[in-house]
C-alpha cells in the first residue's frame, strides 16, 4: 500500500455532499432477523468456522451474548491460556483455513466472497503469530504481544473485569457458572505462568519499567483477592439485587481467597524471578527474534507490508502537514508563539479547559461526554443511509486497571442487545482529559466510532463479528472523529476542532515512536518526549501511551495507516462517481462491509463506485 498523506477533502466539499436530510433512511436489523432463511452451503461453513472459534474462547460468547441454548455450558467456562490451549487453538485455525480454501467460490454473491476472504485472511496472519516462538496472538483482534503477562496484559486484569461487566447474574445457573469460572480462573493463570517461564527460557524478558508496573498492579489484584472484595463483591451485589438465594459471599470467597490468590502468588512471583534479568531498553529490536516478531505485529496491525522505515516517514510527513492545519487555529486563540507542540502544551495548561482533579470533576467529565453524544446522535441521518441504535453506556475504568491503562478505550456491546457497548474512562486523574480533547475522543470510541461501528458488525455471520482488523476498527474510529468535524459539531467551539485535529497529529506520532522503539533502538524517554514536544501531548497521558506501545508492539500503527486508506478510497470514489455521489453511501459501504483488511476495504469500495457509476 502507498503512504498517503492526510488529505481529506475540505469541509465545504463533505458538506456539500452530505445531503438534504434523511430521505431514505433504514434502521438496521438484528442478525436473527438477516439469517432467518435457510443458510447456504458457505453460510454453514462460516457458522461452522465461527463456532469452532467459540470452542477456544467461551468468554466471547458471553460477551456477545450468545452463551445460550446449545452453548449454554459455556457460560461456566474460561479460554485455556496454556500452552497445550494455544497450540489447540492454532490447529483449530489450521484446519478451518483449509475448509475456507478448499471451498469451491464459484456463483458466490460478494458478501460471502468477502467473509470467505476475511476468515481467510485473519486465520493466514494469526498462524503466522503462531509459528513465532513465543508471545500472545488475538485471533480477530488488536492485542498481540510479546508478553503473556504484563502491565496491560494478562488474565489477572481481564477476568476480573469480564465478570463484572460482562458474565450475567440474572438466575442461580447465572451465579452457579459464575462460580465455575472462578473455579478455573487458577488453572489459566498457571497456564500463563507456565508459558512466562517457557518464554524466560527463549530468553525473553520483558522491560524492567514494564515488569515494575505489572507487580504493582498485580499487588493490588493479589491484596484484592485476599480480601475477598471486587470478585467476591460482584457476584453478591447481583445476586442480592435479582434476589437470587444461596450463600454466595461464602461459596466465592473461598475460591478467591484460596486458589484465586494462591495462583496470582505464582504468578508474581515469576515477575519478580525475571526482573533480575530485564533492562531498560523498551523496543523489539532488544529481544531474540525481536526484529521478525515485529515485523509480524506491523503486518497483524495494518494489514499491509510496509516496513518500519516507511511507516515512520508517513508518521512524519502526516505529522508536518496536520500541525499544518492547527498553526491558525492557534494563532486566532491567541497562541501565536514557538512550536505548535509548545502553542498545545500551553493550551493544556489553560484553566477554561479543565475538570476539577477531585470526584465532582470525575463526574462532570461523565456528564461533559453525554452531552457530546447527544450532539452527535442529532447529526448521524446527515452521514449515514442505514443507522443503528448507538447502545453504549459511559464507564469508569476499574481502579486496578487505570494506572497501565491508556486514557479511554471503547466498543460494541452484545448482538442482542442485553449489554450495551461500552466506553471505558480512564479516570484516575482528570488532568489525563480536557474540554476540548473530549468531545473528540467521544466520537472515536463511542458514536460514530467503535460502538457504532460494532453495532453493524453484528448484523453479519457471526464469524464476521467475531474478527476484526485493527487497521479498519482503528482506522474508522478516526474517522468516525473527522466526521464529527465536517458534521460541524466544532463550528461554534473551534478549540474543540484543534482537538480533534491534535488526535488525528497524535496518531501520527504514533506511527514515528513506535518504530522509533521497536526498530530505530529509541529510548522510552526519547518516545514520551517525542510526543509532548512535537504534539504538546499531556506527558502524563503518554507515558503510559508508550510503554502500551513497548507491551503491544505494532499495535499504534494501525490508527494512521487505516485512516489515511479510507480518506484516500473516499477521494477515489468522490472523483470517480462526480455528481452522483452521496457521503452517506460511501459510508453505508465502509461500515457495512463490515471489518476488513484494507485491501478488500479497497475492493468493497471499487464496487461500489462501478455500480454508483452504472
Amino acid at each position: 500500500m502507498s503512504n498517503p498523506l492526510f488529505t481529506p477533502l475540505n469541509r465545504r466539499q463533505t458538506l456539500a455532499a452530505l445531503g438534504a436530510g434523511s430521505a431514505g433512511l433504514a434502521i438496521a436489523g438484528p442478525a436473527a432477523a438477516l439469517q432467518a432463511a435457510p443458510k447456504t452451503d458457505a453460510q454453514q461453513l462460516l457458522d461452522s468456522v465461527a463456532d469452532n472459534l467459540l470452542a477456544q474462547s467461551p468468554e466471547g460468547a458471553t460477551s456477545l451474548g450468545i452463551d445460550t441454548g446449545a452453548r449454554a455450558a459455556m457460560r461456566g467456562q474460561l479460554g485455556d491460556r496454556s500452552a497445550a490451549g494455544v497450540q489447540a487453538l492454532a490447529g483449530t485455525l489450521k484446519a478451518d483455513v483449509a475448509r475456507i480454501r478448499a471451498f469451491d467460490k464459484g456463483g458466490l454473491d460478494h458478501a460471502t466472497r468477502t467473509s470467505l476472504a476475511v476468515v481467510e485472511s485473519a486465520y493466514d496472519v494469526a498462524l503466522a503469530g503462531f509459528a513465532l516462538p513465543y508471545g500472545d496472538v488475538a485471533v480477530g483482534g488488536w492485542r498481540n504481544t510479546p508478553y503473556v503477562v504484563i502491565q496491560n496484559v494478562g488474565a489477572y486484569l481481564d477476568i476480573p473485569k469480564f465478570l463484572d461487566s460482562d458474565h450475567p447474574v440474572k438466575s442461580a445457573a447465572d451465579a452457579e457458572s459464575y462460580l465455575a469460572r472462578l473455579n478455573a480462573f487458577p488453572g489459566v493463570l498457571d497456564g500463563e505462568t507456565e508459558r512466562l517461564k517457557a518464554a524466560s527460557g527463549e530468553g525473553l524478558i520483558a522491560p524492567a519499567f514494564l515488569i515494575d508496573k505489572a507487580v504493582k498492579q498485580m499487588e493490588a489484584t493479589i491484596a484484592d483477592a485476599k480480601a475477598g472484595r471486587s470478585m467476591v463483591e460482584s457476584l453478591v451485589r447481583r445476586t442480592g439485587a435479582s434476589n437470587i438465594a444461596g450463600d454466595w459471599n461464602a461459596r466465592s470467597a473461598k475460591i478467591v481467597q484460596g486458589p484465586v490468590a494462591a495462583a496470582l502468588e505464582r504468578q508474581i512471583a515469576e515477575l519478580k524471578a525475571q526482573r533480575p534479568k530485564a533492562t531498560m531498553d523498551p523496543g523489539m529490536w532488544a529481544r531474540p527474534g525481536g526484529d521478525e516478531w515485529y515485523a509480524w505485529g506491523l503486518r497483524a496491525s495494518t494489514t499491509t507490508r510496509m516496513t518500519p522505515d516507511e511507516i515512520h516517514a508517513m508518521g512524519r510527513d502526516e505529522l508536518a502537514a496536520l500541525h499544518g492545519q492547527m498553526d491558525p487555529i492557534l494563532k486566532k486563540l491567541g497562541y501565536t508563539q514557538g512550536s505548535v507542540g509548545a502553542r498545545m502544551n500551553a493550551l493544556a495548561k489553560d484553566p477554561r479547559y479543565q475538570f476539577p482533579d477531585n470526584d465532582a470533576g470525575r463526574a462532570e467529565i461523565v456528564a461533559y461526554i453525554q452531552t457530546w453524544l447527544g450532539k452527535i446522535r442529532a447529526e448521524l441521518p446527515r452521514a449515514f443511509r442505514t443507522l443503528v441504535k448507538g447502545n453504549v453506556e459511559v464507564k469508569r475504568l476499574p481502579l486496578a486497571e487505570e494506572p497501565g491503562a491508556p486514557a479511554a478505550y471503547g466498543g460494541a456491546g452484545s448482538i442482542d442487545g442485553s449489554i450495551p457497548g461500552r466506553f471505558w474512562i480512564n479516570l484516575r486523574t482528570t488532568e489525563l482529559h480536557s474540554k476540548y480533547s473530549l468531545p473528540d475522543l467521544t466520537m472515536h470510541e463511542a458514536i460514530p466510532g467503535h460502538a457504532w461501528q460494532g453495532e453493524y458488525a453484528h448484523a453479519m455471520p457471526l464469524i464476521r463479528t467475531m474478527l476484526a482488523f485493527n487497521a479498519y476498527s482503528e482506522g474508522w474510529a478516526l474517522y468516525a472523529e473527522q466526521l464529527a468535524d465536517e458534521l460541524g459539531l466544532y463550528d461554534d467551539f473551534e478549540v474543540g476542532r484543534l482537538g480533534y485535529l491534535q488526535s488525528l497529529a497524535f496518531r501520527a506520532c504514533r506511527l514515528v515512536v513506535d518504530t522509533g522503539l521497536h526498530a530505530k533502538r529509541w529510548t522510552r524517554e526519547q518516545g514520551v518526549a517525542f510526543f509532548v514536544e512535537e504534539n504538546g501531548s499531556n506527558p502524563l497521558e503518554v507515558a503510559s501511551e508508550v510503554d502500551r506501545y513497548c507491551s503491544w508492539a505494532g499495535q499504534a500503527c494501525g490508527y494512521k495507516v487505516g485512516h489515511s486508506e479510507i480518506v484516500r478510497q473516499r477521494g477515489l470514489a468522490q472523483k470517480a462517481i462526480g455528481a452522483k455521489y452521496d457521503l452517506r453511501d460511501f459510508n453505508d459501504v465502509v461500515v457495512k462491509g463490515g471489518n476488513v483488511p484494507l485491501d478488500v476495504l479497497a475492493q468493497n469500495v471499487a464496487e461500489y463506485v462501478a455500480g454508483a457509476k452504472g
